[in-house]
């Protein structure tokens, strides 16, 4: 029997359940919650963008009406003079180097952070008491690349899928601004639904041992974890989910490396082990890898449409999901309960 749930005594104060004495978190798991809850969120977006339109509108095509040549000589040097036109080579071996290059710069500062352990990023750690273990960072490291070399190898299909699709190469095709942001949010509801039910998938018991068990041998996970997987799963809940958007849209080359660029970051970040301030919250990401059956998905929608935040949306770990504003961590914000007692223990012998 393969272990899917952390027993509830070996975790840390923040990923327990709350006491019956707390008041419960604002929220609901059911259906009719989750579709209340992000009709009004997005209601509000649009009222919010319909006032601000003119102004909004107007500014940004200002930015990039100016920035136009500048993008397009740019992307012109890249197809015309570098790649010679070969849209093959620059889909393939040219996008896979350059979101390489992009992923190990990423690694490099959160490597700074877990190997020198700066005094001032302290507080921002999500897991205490966590040591890198050698051996398994650069096992990590190997399986990575390995990764990353499949990768190049399925660009190869996915390049001809593209092209049948209708995807752009040259300069003269590069996307409006407006049209871009339109696409990111297409990208974004897809690798949603994409991620959450691959990943789902891959927690089901037949799969979870044989293939999804490697991504979990990290319970404390480093930024480069998110593709530390089976070459199966990287795949199917990597590569997949990212492609399938563009893929809908039939987008241009260059908003495909965009996505993929903030898709990888943001991954990066949700295994980073850090909560650092006006980053997106790394702390259900977290949670998962702690306890393994919660928070599946990227944003959250479909765990809560599904009911698989049940159990995180009692910790202390929910409170401190938030994007921090301000230097104060989530630790000091949303303080366990054990630590508040000491405190206050402390405050009356002064």
């Amino acid at each position: 029997m393969e272990k899917f749930d952390t027993p509830e005594e070996e975790l840390p104060d923040w990923a327990k359940q709350k006491p019956s004495t707390d008041p419960p978190s604002e929220i609901k798991s059911d259906l009719y919650g989750a579709v209340k809850k992000t009709v009004f969120i997005l209601g509000i977006a649009l009222l919010v963008f319909a006032s601000a339109r003119n102004s909004l509108t107007w500014h940004c095509e200002r930015f990039w009406g100016a920035s136009k040549d500048v993008w397009s000589n740019i992307w012109t040097h890249i197809h015309e003079d570098l790649f010679r036109n070969n849209d093959f080579l620059l889909a393939t071996m040219g996008i896979n180097i350059f979101l390489t290059v992009h992923f190990w710069l990423n690694s490099l500062f959160f490597f700074y952070l877990d190997i020198f352990q700066p005094q001032a990023f302290k507080k921002y750690k999500v897991q205490d008491n966590t040591e890198l273990n050698t051996h398994q960072v650069w096992k990590t490291i190997r399986v990575c690349l390995r990764n990353q070399f499949l990768t190049l190898i399925v660009s190869v299909p996915l390049y001809f899928l593209s092209t049948m699709r209708g995807q752009q190469f040259t300069s003269q095709d590069l996307p409006t601004f407006h049209y871009v942001l339109c696409e990111l949010c297409v990208f974004i509801i897809v690798e949603e639904v994409g991620f959450y039910y691959a990943h789902r998938l891959l927690h089901h018991r037949s799969l979870y041992k044989h293939i999804h068990k490697i991504h979990h041998e990290w319970t404390a996970p480093i930024s480069i974890v998110g593709i530390y997987c089976h070459p199966v799963e990287h795949i199917i809940s990597n590569v997949l989910p990212l492609y399938m958007g563009p893929f809908v849209m039939g987008s241009h080359i260059a908003t495909s490396t965009l996505w993929m660029c903030i898709a990888i970051s943001s991954t990066q970040v949700s295994h980073g082990g850090y909560h650092l301030p006006f980053f997106p919250s790394p702390e259900a990401h977290d949670f998962h890898h702690l306890k393994f059956t919660n928070n599946f998905g990227v944003m959250g929608v479909l765990d809560r449409l599904h009911g698989t935040d049940a159990s995180f949306v009692k910790t202390k770990a929910y409170d401190r999901h938030i994007m921090l504003i301000g230097l104060a961590s989530a630790k000091e914000r949303f303080p366990e309960e054990e630590k508040l007692k000491i405190a206050g223990v402390k405050t009356k012998a002064c």
